[in-house]
This record gives C-alpha cells, structure tokens and sequence, in this order.
C-alpha cells in the first residue's frame, strides 16, 4: 500500500510515555511513526504495544500506518543498557539481529521505512550495513530504506554508486545552526528522495519568530508551528513533530490543510531559508 503522509509523528525521549504518545497521536490523525532500535533515546518496544492496541480497537489497520524504525551503530547505543546486537559480530549481522528485534518490539512482519540512525564510522562498514538494507528490501520485509543524520551528499552518492541503489529516504536536522541543510535537500529534490526534517521547530527560532512568519500567521490565522510545518511541507519537506500536548498534535496534523500559494510567501522568507535560490 502506497502511504500518503505529510507529518511524522517522533517519538525520541518519549520514554515511558510512548505509548500513550502514541495512541494520542495516531488518534489525532497522524498515519506515520518514526522511532530506532536504540533504548538510549528511544522505546521502540512501547511503540509497537501502542501501536497493537490501535490496532484491536479502532478501525486503524497495519496497512494504514507508516512505520520507520533504525538502525543504530554501537557509537550510538549506550552500553548500559541492553543492546540489539553482539558488538563482538560484524556489522551485518549486528544490522540482522537489530532488526529482528524490531519486528519483535513492532509487532509486525514488515518494516514500511528502515534506515541507518547514522552513517558508521568508516564508509566500508556504512556500505556494508547499507548493504543488508537493500537485501531487507529484496526480500519485501523493508519497504523503503534510508539514512538519518548524513550531511555530505558524497556518502549520499558513495551509497547510490557503491552501495548498490540510492537513499529512498533522508532524515536530517533542518535548522538554522546547519543552514537549513541546503545541499543535501536540493540532493533530494533532484533525485525525489523524500527528505525528513527534525530539530524544525526548536532549531529554527529566528525562523519561527520572524516578521514574514508572523505576518502569515496572522493572515491565516494559524500558529506560527502550524505555519512553519506548513511551509517546509511547502517546500517538499515532511516534517517530525514530537509535541506531548493533544492540542499541539492536532495542530501539527492540520498543517497541510493551510492554503498556501508561491506568491504569499515573503521573497525575504524564501531568501532567509534558501538564499538566492528560489524553491
């Protein structure tokens, strides 16, 4: 089933909380879920009980909800806590056994977006877990596969030209402090890979609070999260939103409903994100 989807629901630092997060936030509309296979920032395992509960007593099916799950490499795991692989094995199996654990905790027989929480600490053990991605996808247990935090598009080539076939999918902060990560979004573009953006509120406060947001906050009357999620969606972006309120939820969920059109966007908002390039 083809997901159409402008929002993702994020459920990083959630703990505890997650699956009643989550319930919330598929109850609010949300159709897409990001989360990892990484107890350090993430309940994956809550996720997938919310999800399963969803499931048995709502008209909400599998098939309705997109799941992206990651891998995460032991730089990025916290030894303290139980791991989803033997550090000891090679970076395929580690990239196995991590996700066979998250169709255990997920519930499910199939994965709608897997991708690396982060390029590895070389480009031979990044192509080598990529690897096992694309024969996830091979075998029709990975939908789409991807990666997240990657912000040199020569990896992002390295993979297409190397690997054995591109990024379906990039997930990466898109804030101020990176300049908005213009090469890797027009990479994207050019290539239709659906670019994930994070850090898209709380990075972005000159953005948010801006004099050309605020001036289309009042013409629509929306908030400016409702009006900043509405313009990156604009833009070809799908944002993450993690809010914990119900209210913010709905709101984030509502975005894409705003009607906006190329000519009521400020030159100057345009230029502020995007420099002289116009998108």
């Amino acid at each position: 089933m083809a997901h159409r989807f402008s929002i993702i629901y994020g459920t990083a630092w959630k703990k505890e909380r997650t699956s009643s997060l989550v319930r919330s936030a598929i109850l609010a509309g949300f159709r897409a879920v990001d989360t990892a296979c990484q107890l350090k920032h993430y309940r994956e395992d809550l996720v997938g009980d919310a999800l399963q509960q969803i499931f048995e007593t709502s008209n909400i099916k599998r098939e309705d909800i997109f799941i992206q799950t990651k891998f995460t490499s032991i730089s990025g795991q916290d030894r303290q806590q139980p791991i989803p692989y033997d550090p000891s094995s090679t970076v395929a199996q580690q990239v196995k056994s991590s996700f066979s654990t998250s169709l255990r905790n997920l519930k499910t027989t199939y994965i709608d977006s897997y991708i690396l929480h982060s390029p590895l600490d070389t480009m031979e053990l990044t192509l080598e877990a990529w690897r096992v991605l694309c024969e996830l996808q091979d075998k029709g247990v990975v939908k789409k596969i991807g990666v997240s935090n990657t912000y040199d598009v020569r990896i992002l080539e390295m993979l297409e030209k190397t690997g054995g076939r591109g990024a379906q999918i990039v997930q990466n902060r898109w804030y101020e402090g990176n300049g908005f990560d213009k090469e890797v979004v027009n990479y994207c573009k050019e290539r239709d890979i659906q670019y994930q953006s994070f850090w898209t509120l709380t990075g972005s406060p000159g953005l948010l609070g801006s004099p050309d947001v605020t001036s289309l906050c009042k013409q629509k009357r929306v908030t400016p999260a409702q009006m900043l999620y509405r313009l990156v969606q604009y833009w070809g972006i799908v944002p993450l939103a993690g809010s914990t309120n119900e209210e913010h939820m709905q709101d984030g969920v509502e975005a894409e409903q705003i009607q906006l059109a190329a000519e009521e966007i400020p030159r100057g908002l345009s230029s502020m994100v995007w420099g002289t390039r116009v998108h």
